[in-house]
């Protein structure tokens, strides 16, 4: 696959070439271009993404990080099996518990919610650092609504949402999760108090947030492009026999100065501006910058099975790492906020507990 001339293999984690030392000075140099391009498009171009990960993996399948990067660009492209197969290949190489959030969102996926729920007990969860088990625990909580279990999903965020302050990067992913999960169990306005938390952080505007609380509060949203896609479908001028219809009345209309070409062609006569009206509001798709791309390509493993759509109930993580005022005080009879051994409030030292 061909490579930029610019792509610098300098530019390789330092942790990452240490692993490819075992291979030649050309094969190591040639790997970690491709692992550099696989970083640089994965967000953007997970498809192109996915293609270098792969080309990497053709000169070193037994180096982790490689392994590592196949397996995350098939999670951005969907390609879940393929993506489970070549993460616990590279945890099988390198030993590291990396991922485990993505091991069990791939099930979650691949539709085996109660396959995801085991990564709870996996014994390195105690030892990942405070976001990685955050992220754990949206997609457990996830995976409890998926089996039907929408009060035990609550609980399971609950007390991670109630502990995290807006200054942390993972508050807003974490309380639209329980935002989310408190709409589905029916407490509707409890719900509409952490959508507003997440408001609050969202400067950027990088979720739905907006959105849900107006549809907590009752407003219809409407989305122009699907209004208009209908209009046309109902419109007497569509199709064949529209199509002479309205080219008969062109002709009736500006025959004197023009003869007609082809429905399309531009005609002489008055130039007439088209209007819309719409009542209610309008929303933008929030998610037009998502994480996921959908696209094909092989997938490696068993038991391939037909995908939904990705498991995790929380919107992309903010791209500037979210700073905020920190969230309002918990309601009477909510457990306060730990204190940070820095003196402010938050979750950086706090152990997030699991479902028990």
């Amino acid at each position: 696959m061909a490579l930029p001339d610019d792509v610098d293999p300098r530019a390789l984690d330092p942790d990452a070439r240490k692993e490819l030392r075992s291979l030649s000075k050309e094969a190591a140099e040639l790997v970690a271009k491709h692992l550099v391009m696989a970083g640089r498009l994965l967000d953007d171009e997970p498809e192109a993404a996915l293609a270098h990960a792969r080309a990497a993996r053709a000169m070193a399948a037994r180096i982790g990080v490689v392994r590592e990067a196949v397996g995350l660009a098939a999670y951005a492209m969907e390609q879940w099996t393929e993506a489970l197969a070549e993460l616990r290949a590279a945890r099988r190489i390198t030993g590291r518990p990396d991922h485990l959030a993505v091991f069990a969102d791939c099930e979650r996926a691949l539709g085996r919610p109660e396959r995801a729920l085991t990564y709870a007990d996996d014994p390195a969860v105690p030892g990942l650092p405070q976001e990685e088990r955050v992220e754990l625990v949206i997609v457990l909580a996830g995976a409890r609504a998926d089996m039907g279990q929408v009060d035990a999903a609550v609980l399971t965020l609950q007390e991670p949402a109630l502990r995290t302050s807006a200054k942390r990067s993972w508050a807003g992913r974490l309380w639209y999760a329980y935002a989310d999960m408190l709409a589905k169990a029916g407490r509707a306005e409890q719900a509409r108090e952490w959508f507003a938390r997440v408001v609050e952080l969202d400067d950027a505007e990088a979720t739905d947030a907006v959105d849900r609380l107006l549809e907590l509060d009752g407003v219809e949203l409407i989305d122009l492009a699907d209004e208009a896609e209908a209009e046309a479908e109902a419109s007497p001028f569509a199709g064949d026999e529209a199509d002479l219809e309205l080219a008969a009345y062109i002709e009736r209309t500006y025959g004197a100065t023009r003869a007609p070409g082809p429905v399309g062609e531009p005609v002489s006569g008055p130039e007439v501006e088209p209007s819309m009206h719409v009542d209610g509001l309008t929303s933008a798709d929030p998610e037009a910058d998502g994480p996921l791309s959908a696209g094909a390509g092989p997938s490696t493993g068993a038991d391939d099975v037909p995908a939904r759509a990705p498991g995790p109930v929380v919107p992309p993580a903010f791209s500037d790492g979210t700073q905020g005022s920190d969230a309002p005080a918990p309601a009477p009879g909510q457990p306060e906020a730990l204190q940070d051994s820095d003196g402010e409030t938050g979750a950086q030292d706090a152990p997030l507990r699991l479902f028990e």
